[in-house]
């Protein structure tokens, strides 16, 4: 299969890779879309380092292709939804509820919990191999392109679950700072959680401009670009 591989710092391209074949409990997934995260910006720059010959990626949508003995709700074909975030859902950091410190299997582990285009072949490739697939696959409903749910692998994901971490509650006011894509994605969590007020502070009109419509409060235009606030 064709996969988009670490080579070295600022060092990456297209490659021709073994295709990956499911073991128990893991399903493989042919990719129909995926993205290009920031953190695989990080990789490539060598601000995070992963191994050469890393397959880069970990927000994939796409169609079951192969399924390990044990994994059970699931049938060849289905579309799904695979989370940047693969826990092991045993272990004790995710019994505790920290997935993202998943320990594969015991205790806690720093980022342990991603695995995609880390400490495993990622996503930006036509087939990716998922680890622990009765817990991470969700099944696309039929009415929803795939276009429509991929930011829900990771970038959704994230922003809104900033929100929850904050404890956002009915009639608080919250404020997001940065509406970049996760940012912007806080500021919709922050008001599906209730909050009567949202301040999205950006120095970039046109995000501004997107977290109006996500649901921050008008822009003051008065104040100078370095410090527009969406109030």
């Amino acid at each position: 299969m064709k996969a988009n591989v670490f080579r070295g710092i600022d060092k990456f391209g297209i490659e021709e890779v073994e295709r990956p074949r499911a073991a128990a409990g893991e399903a493989i997934i042919r990719v129909t879309l995926t993205t290009i995260c920031g953190t695989d910006l990080h990789i490539v720059r060598g601000e995070y380092p992963v191994d050469v010959g890393r397959i880069i990626g970990h927000e994939p949508v796409g169609v079951i292709e192969e399924l390990g003995a044990g994994v059970t709700g699931y049938a060849l074909g289905d579309r799904v939804l695979v989370g940047a975030i693969t826990p092991c859902g045993q272990c004790h950091g995710c019994l505790s509820g920290h997935l993202s410190q998943c320990g594969q299997g015991e205790g806690y582990k720093a980022l342990g919990g991603w695995r995609l285009g880390n400490t495993m072949q990622g996503t930006q490739a036509e087939y990716v191999r998922i680890p622990h697939a009765q817990a991470n696959l969700a099944k696309i409903p039929a009415g929803l392109k795939d276009e429509q749910v991929v930011l829900l692998a990771d970038i959704a994901s994230t922003g809104i679950s900033g929100a929850e971490s904050g404890g956002v509650r009915i009639g608080d006011a919250v404020v997001v700072f940065a509406q970049g894509p996760i940012g912007l994605c806080a500021t919709v969590g922050a008001r599906l959680m209730g909050a009567s007020l949202v301040i999205g502070v950006d120095g970039d009109e046109t995000r501004l401009r997107f977290a109006r419509q996500m649901g921050a409060s008008p822009t003051t235009p008065s104040q100078p670009a370095s410090a527009i606030i969406a109030w």
